[in-house]
């Protein structure tokens, strides 16, 4: 069997894109041809004919005068002439608007001449007066997918596959529309039937490969996919997935070879010449690594991951000072991004800049600890997303409402009922209702005493209020409870701060791994005050990353170098933040 067109679409699914065929111009006629026949049999009076053909739907009877005139649209659309087939085609649907195989043809027409929404509309209203027509439960079917409608489509392709079990397009497409819902196990055993009935079909092994690399066996994947290529090896994108399985496989060789045909084929393929390029860095080919970045560069100006996987191209080359400037623009664009100070310190070390590389490692090794410390719980993390209308119900005083919903959202998890009084006590003192606030905190201690939280948003309320002895208190209470509670211990940090106890002071919020820039600003001016200019510049660099969105704590921070006499960073910070 042959396919027709190809469509890509971006499926809503973030699946990425899949081909979308048509069925070819002559299947179609012959379909309608058939049913053409079968129309003028009915016509003729043969009640097993008319049967056979009222059990797709209500199809209307037409006059002789309109089945010879879609006759002879029919027949001069097999001649290759659509123009005057269409306009019989309407002069027949003016006649009888609800004449599904006039709807049909119609829609197979605009099809081929590229009007694919306006296709997918003419066999959209063909089906509502033929509902049970396998032809236009797959047109439509299709038509959904390639528009993204991904559930309706998969509703249609599943009665199309019932009626017609032995068509490999409808097991095909009705794969595609498994996988694109999420039933990647069905979709696996519906282009496997699809294989099956069309051996000899690359296309439907080069898919059965697709979705087997996406599952969980790659390597049976692989197997699909050269069988595919055995067949037809000039298939749209087949060199790419056979090197994008060999990646996954780590055959770096064979993904080498086949991506680096696909690339040659396709030269504006980015996906496939950004996996070449990361081939190429685990073979440590590491000029054709730099070449293949550099191309794709014109793709994707200023990428972060491509900076970085460049200026590592350039350090592994030696191209020393390259690699500084390639990094260091990097790092003005996302200065998240903490492995550059790795590589910056390798640069730096290679130069013989024995300071600069210390302090790039220095940088690193203290970026990468706070990216790697665990921050807020899985519920701290989740109540954002209940906490307006929550927030209303207390404005509307309906706090058990709002206790009430809080435990249904987390229903089925360890929260309990004390944590739902920790959870509208410290909205309460978001909301200034501070008395209630604190009660409702209490409260939840008289619950459940190692309740998590409800001492920490007590201290930290003590502590807006100046009273570091009870916010004191509190904190510790809670440490008692969760030694590594981070926000807890960021907050005596900043109680031995304001406590002028500076070296506690840098020990709690140097432990807490924060990246809140607040605490990352007490802990510079701890350091400078603890004459540790090296430690706190280190963190002021962190701080800039963490708080760069927030131009008046940059301003805050940058001043507080200045005060310091540490002129050069404030004044790189200061150009960063005029970018």
């Amino acid at each position: 069997m042959q396919y027709g067109r190809q469509l890509s679409y971006s499926s809503s699914s973030g699946k990425g894109n899949m081909p979308v065929r048509f069925l070819n111009k002559s299947k179609c006629i012959t379909r309608l041809a058939g049913m053409a026949t079968t129309l003028s049999l009915a016509l003729a009076g043969s009640v097993s004919q008319r049967s056979a053909l009222l059990a797709q739907g209500p199809i209307s009877t037409p006059s002789a005068a309109v089945t010879q005139q879609f006759h002879r649209a029919l027949a001069l659309a097999q001649q290759g002439d659509p123009q005057q087939a269409m306009e019989i085609v309407q002069q027949v649907l003016v006649a009888d608007p609800t004449f599904a195989p006039a709807l049909k043809l119609k829609g197979m027409l605009l099809q081929d001449g590229g009007r694919a929404a306006e296709a997918g509309a003419a066999f959209e209203e063909g089906l509502r007066y033929a509902p049970g027509d396998p032809d236009l439960l797959f047109e439509v079917g299709v038509y959904k997918l390639a528009s993204g409608d991904k559930a309706d489509a998969l509703k249609l392709l599943q009665r199309c596959a019932k009626l017609q079990p032995n068509d490999g397009d409808t097991f095909f497409y009705l794969a595609q529309a498994y996988h694109l819902n999420g039933h990647d196990d069905q979709a696996v055993r519906a282009i496997e039937h699809s294989a099956q009935l069309e051996p000899a079909n690359a296309t439907v092994w080069q898919k059965y490969g697709e979705l087997e690399c996406a599952g969980s066996d790659c390597a049976q994947g692989l197997k699909m996919l050269q069988k595919a290529h055995d067949i037809d090896a000039t298939l749209l994108r087949l060199d790419y997935d056979i090197g994008s399985a060999d990646y996954k496989l780590m055959d770096l060789a064979g993904a080498e070879e086949h991506l680096a045909i696909e690339v040659a084929a396709h030269p504006d393929d980015v996906n496939a010449l950004d996996l070449l390029a990361s081939t190429e860095i685990r073979l440590s080919n590491w000029q054709a690594a730099k070449d293949d970045y550099i191309r794709l560069s014109a793709y994707k100006p200023n990428d972060p991951d491509l900076l970085l996987a460049l200026g590592h191209c350039e350090l592994e080359l030696k191209d020393y000072p390259t690699s500084i400037s390639t990094l260091q623009q990097l790092l003005a664009i996302a200065p998240e991004r903490f492995v550059a100070h790795f590589y910056l310190s390798r640069d730096y070390a290679s130069m013989g800049n024995t300071e600069a590389a210390r302090h790039e490692a220095a940088l690193h090794q203290l970026m990468m600890s706070q990216s790697t410390f665990i921050g807020l719980s899985a519920v701290e993390a989740r109540e954002s997303n209940i906490a307006t209308q929550a927030q209303q119900l207390l404005s509307a005083h309906k706090k058990d409402a709002a206790r009430q919903l809080y435990l249904s959202y987390f229903k089925g998890t360890t929260v309990g009922v004390a944590d739902s009084w920790v959870f509208v006590g410290k909205l309460e003192l978001y909301q200034g209702e501070g008395t209630q606030g604190i009660a409702d905190l209490h409260h939840a201690i008289e619950l459940d005493s190692h309740v998590h939280g409800a001492h920490t948003y007590a201290g930290i309320y003590y502590l807006k209020l100046n009273k570091l002895d009870n916010a004191e208190t509190e904190f510790k209470a809670e440490l008692a409870n969760d030694p590594s509670y981070q926000t807890a211990i960021a907050e005596m940090g900043e109680v031995r701060y304001h406590q002028q106890r500076w070296q506690e002071a840098a020990d709690y919020l140097s432990r807490s791994k924060t990246v809140t820039p607040e605490f990352i600003y007490l802990l510079c001016d701890a350091y400078f005050h603890l004459d540790r200019p090296a430690d706190a510049d280190l963190n002021a660099e962190t701080a800039a990353v963490y708080g760069r969105g927030a131009p008046q704590f940059m301003r805050e921070l940058i001043e507080l170098l200045r005060h310091n006499k540490q002129n050069d960073l404030a004044d790189r910070l200061a150009a960063n933040t005029a970018r």
